[in-house]
């Protein structure tokens, strides 16, 4: 998946579902929902997609 291969965050919540025991079809199925999650909500905002790091979410 490409997002895996080049995406930070993607990365993390792939190998942290692996490590919590799925096999690896579970983890990506469990990547595309969060990723549908987060497009539906930016439709249903209405606002675009912005890239933050995670330090200047917590402020």
């Amino acid at each position: 998946m490409f997002s895996i291969r080049h995406c930070e965050d993607s990365r993390r919540f792939y190998e942290r579902k692996r490590a919590e025991g799925k096999h690896h079809i579970q983890a990506v199925l469990a990547l595309a929902r969060r990723r549908v999650n987060i497009l539906w909500a930016l439709l249903r905002d209405g606002r675009p997609y912005e890239a933050v790091p995670p330090t200047a979410q917590a402020a």
